[in-house]
């Protein structure tokens, strides 16, 4: 039950609305994540404007009436067209792919579906672990504060920041107000609900290499060999799984194979399919995350140039119409996105991470399609880069050799490099050579297609030349399925071992959370009384506290509130409570009961807080839960801190 909710939320929008402005087939099924994420949103900023609750209810009205405008618009452009440009209808007869070809591809993305599926299962040992590294607890918190508050706008979200008062606070939340409509329905908790949605991510993946590669005329065998190891590369999809997690980004980037598939449909264009999907579709890798914008401009530019060098074919006079619809569909629901970022920008681009590789290293690892490995991925990166030149060979998606040249570059160049310049490029991505690293292997997927397509063509011929009543295409069949299998054995099936293994580095007990940790987070849970917060150690995990029992800390981050707040006092203060007047009134202020100490370490150097040391021997703290990671503290005199008409909870944020 709980698997199918969040397959629906991930599928269902999209599918409606998708179905509505006429997208079919593999592309429908590839975008409908793309434009579910999309009418989110467009959704967010414009149900709070009226105040209208987020909610499943709302939300599924919302996408109803926008298919139904949609599905009415679609009808109007066709009829206005057919009876404007009847010759263009004669144009549109394509040939349609044999049942055969459907089966072959879905053969493919099954395997990849499979792989990712049983990486993710093995390295997550089970949907109920927490996810041990810095940013989890972050996405968690977001995910059950717009659930309980019904507003999902980014400018309402900043007391889990540490910023309560920060009213152009920013951060791209639509990934988390897609889930906060399934948290709590169906017995869905926290942590299979974040780690279900993590899952659909990666099966998203296949689905839209193979959309993809279809959508830009890859023969059968190719797009299925792309599909099925679309989820074998460890650059992407986990590391962005372990380390982060960045799960908004890594949803993005899963999603942009099915952009570009729709991407195609401005060459060709039918009604409003092209323009409004790929609208929605802009605002959605926005919302998701504001880099994503770049990497699609990257995308768009290079098939232009295919375009305009004749690498493509278009109709002009037929595209016009719809390649403007485009441009403005996309700034109208972009910009939108867009602009609320421009608040933390600064911030964003001067992050920095130290180069980590040779220059000659940031090469090989580009080249195998292994960024950030310390061993090669030889099995798919060989015979992906014997795929490219394939490509070019063959003059087929020259654009995807372009991308891979353009952003294998720029990995290349920010793992290896230090200049003003590269930085000023990559500073979108923080700097980040991981970031910039999970764009690689896309190209890697389609390339190991086109090796596997064109060696198999060999293969059929070599044996047509023995067995000349043999079918050329079976035997091409046999060649991709025995590469298949060698590949597979070789990488010791899909490199299912390495990947989970990478992944399991953040699913254990700890060392943030641990599970007598979390028994302590139910505890607070029980115990709590609405209104009232639990001050806690910005470093051993507890920030966790909110997303897995529903408690509010004092301290919502691993980064900690500021010195000049009253919850970054009282983490240096706290145990001077019998000496310093000022540390009740704080306490009173942010109605605060509880203390909760825990041994967890969300960093190998992180310190625990001055203020929450020996509690245990400092008067006025009664230890009331114990047990072997974690003591809870009552403060006497706090027993009715709410009841008492304590003031608002809020903490001063000074615009930090």
């Amino acid at each position: 039950m709980n698997v199918l909710l969040v397959v629906l939320a991930f599928w269902l929008p999209g599918l409606v609305f998708g179905a509505a402005i006429r997208l079919r087939g593999w592309t429908l099924a590839a975008a409908a994540p793309l434009l579910t994420f999309g009418l989110v949103a467009i959704a967010i900023p414009i149900l709070g404007r009226f105040g209208i609750r987020w909610s499943m209810l709302n939300v599924g009205l919302w996408v109803l009436a926008l298919s139904v405008v949609g599905f009415g618009l679609s009808f109007l452009v066709l009829r206005f067209t057919a009876k404007r440009h009847p010759d263009w209808a004669e144009g549109d007869e394509s040939p349609k792919s044999s049942l055969r070809d459907h089966l072959l591809i879905g053969a493919g993305v099954l395997v990849g579906v499979g792989v990712g599926a049983v990486t993710f299962l093995r390295g997550s040992h089970s949907l109920d672990n927490v996810q041990q590294d810095w940013d989890a607890p972050f996405h968690g918190n977001l995910v059950r504060w717009i659930a309980e508050h019904g507003d999902a706008r980014p400018s309402t979200v900043g007391a889990i920041a540490n910023l309560p008062n920060q009213t152009d606070y920013f951060y791209p939340d639509t990934y988390h107000a897609l889930l906060a409509l399934v948290f709590g329905k169906g017995g869905l908790t926290m942590m299979p609900t974040l780690n279900l949605a993590a899952l659909m991510v990666v099966l998203t993946i296949p689905l839209g290499v193979a959309a993809m590669c279809r959508a830009w005329r890859m023969p059968v065998l190719g797009v299925a060999a792309a599909a099925a190891v679309s989820t074998w590369f460890t650059a992407f999809p986990y590391d962005s799984l372990w380390r982060g997690p960045l799960w908004p980004y890594v949803a993005g980037v899963a999603l942009v194979p099915a952009m570009l598939a729709l991407a195609n449909l401005l060459l060709k264009p039918r009604g409003i399919a092209g323009p409004v999907a790929i609208g929605v579709g802009v605002a959605g890798l926005a919302g998701l995350h504001t880099s994503l914008i770049f990497v699609i401009m990257v995308y768009f530019l290079l098939i232009l140039l295919a375009v305009l060098f004749r690498l493509e074919k278009i109709g002009w006079r037929r595209s016009a119409a719809s390649l403007v619809a485009t441009i403005v569909a996309a700034v109208v629901l972009g910009v939108p996105q867009v602009l609320p970022a421009l608040y933390n920008a600064g911030g964003v681009t001067s992050a920095y991470w130290a180069s980590e590789a040779t220059v000659s290293g940031a090469f090989g690892q580009t080249i195998t399609f292994s960024p950030m490995a310390s061993f090669p991925q030889w099995w798919i990166g060989v015979p992906a880069i014997i795929g490219m030149v394939f490509l070019v060979r063959h003059r087929r998606m020259l654009w995807m050799v372009g991308a891979y040249v353009v952003l294998g570059g720029l990995f290349a160049a920010t793992i290896s490099m230090e200049t003003p310049l590269i930085h000023t490029l990559t500073g979108v991505f923080y700097n980040d050579h991981w970031r910039i690293g999970a764009l690689v292997p896309l190209a890697g997927a389609v390339a190991f297609g086109e090796f596997v397509h064109t060696a198999s063509g060999k293969f059929a011929e070599k044996l047509g030349e023995r067995k000349p009543d043999l079918n050329p295409f079976t035997a091409a069949i046999v060649g991709a399925v025995l590469i298949g299998l060698v590949v597979t054995a070789l990488s010791k099936g899909g490199y299912i071992g390495r990947n989970s293994s990478t992944l399991a580095m953040k699913y254990g007990d700890g060392p943030a959370v641990s599970k007598a940790e979390e028994a302590a987070y139910t505890w607070l849970g029980q115990h709590v009384v609405p209104g009232e917060r639990v001050m806690n150690d910005k470093a051993d995990g507890s920030v966790w506290m909110y997303a897995l029992s529903g408690v509010q800390p004092v301290e919502w981050t691993n980064y900690g509130a500021e010195f000049t707040t009253k919850a970054g006092w009282l983490s240096v203060f706290l145990n001077d409570i019998n000496r310093e007047p000022r540390v009740r009134q704080a306490l009173d202020e942010l109605k605060v009961r509880y203390v909760m100490v825990g041994k967890g370490k969300v960093a190998p150097a992180s310190k625990p807080a001055v203020g929450l040391q020996r509690l245990d021997i400092t008067p006025g703290f009664k230890r009331v839960f114990h047990n072997s990671d974690a003591s809870i503290y009552e403060i006497e005199g706090q027993q009715g801190v709410v009841a008492a008409g304590a003031g608002t909870g809020s903490d001063t944020a000074h615009g930090q």
